[in-house]
């Protein structure tokens, strides 16, 4: 049986999550040479509605390429969190910026919560980076992609001016998480 893991990153438009999503399925593909398919959706009003990006991850073809069974999905905000944290597989992981989202949703899965904006706003300097932060705290938590892999991708992805600041934010995600785990 080929082993095929489900991502969702969910939030608002404008948050870069589905560019966060772009560079975990080109860590996955790319870097590791997986099989890897990403999708979006994102409402009519884009900027500021909810919007969610699916990464599928497998070690062999991926027939459909959108979530059905989701080992692990972020929520970024109360309404992305009511509207996508559905379909969370049981024993599954649910990682929540806890500063936006303060209904967690119910379900037979794990929920971590980090304040993620506010750790790129106050520890980096940039809310602009909480897409890479974020991403940096999904690899921890799943291990589906290597640590080295998905930094690779990260400065795969940005312009040569912000190499410096997206690598903070990804491995300032993936320490924060990987604390919060112990």
């Amino acid at each position: 049986m080929a082993k095929r893991y489900e991502l969702r990153f969910s939030g608002a438009g404008g948050q870069g999550l589905i560019t966060a999503g772009i560079i975990l399925a080109e860590a996955a593909s790319i870097v590791e040479s997986k099989y890897a398919a990403q999708s979006q959706s994102y409402g009519p009003e884009a900027r500021g509605g909810a919007s969610k990006s699916e990464v599928i991850i497998s070690d062999s073809p991926i027939d459909y390429p959108k979530a059905t069974i989701v080992d692990a999905c972020l929520a970024m905000t109360q309404e992305a969190a009511d509207k996508y944290a559905n379909g969370i597989k049981d024993g599954g992981l649910l990682l929540i910026d806890d500063d936006f989202v303060k209904r967690v949703p119910e379900g037979n899965f794990k929920v971590l919560k980090m304040p993620i904006t506010r750790t790129a706003k106050e520890e980096i300097g940039r809310e602009i980076v909480a897409n890479v932060v974020a991403l940096g705290a999904m690899i921890a938590l799943t291990d589906v992609v290597k640590r080295e892999s998905g930094e690779k991708a990260v400065l795969a992805k940005v312009p040569e001016a912000f190499l410096d600041l997206n690598k903070k934010a990804y491995n300032l995600g993936y320490d924060k998480i990987k604390t919060l785990m112990n």
